[in-house]
């Protein structure tokens, strides 16, 4: 998730995406995402496996801000919302 177009980046991992990027649109939970108004979907990726899932979460958080913004550009350069498309 970010804040706007090269802002603030969250990396997470959940078991419903939808309900979760709700509660951090509605700021329904005191955290990051409330305190640096983070709130637009503009990457994910589905995993087979919870612990597969957490790998990948910690792969993409140990890396560089550069590989995050690639990462969402190469499927979403103009870093839309992709919230409505789930």
């Amino acid at each position: 998730m970010a804040s706007k177009k090269y802002g603030t980046l969250y990396v997470g991992v959940t078991s419903d995406l939808k309900k979760r990027v709700l509660e951090h649109k509605n700021n329904a939970v005191d955290g990051f995402t409330k305190k640096y108004k983070v709130h637009t979907l503009v990457y994910y990726e589905f995993g087979e496996s919870i612990e597969g899932a957490i790998m990948r979460e910690k792969q993409i958080k140990g890396g560089s801000r550069k590989d995050k913004i690639n990462l969402i550009e190469r499927s979403n350069p103009e870093w839309k919302d992709i919230f409505d498309s789930l």
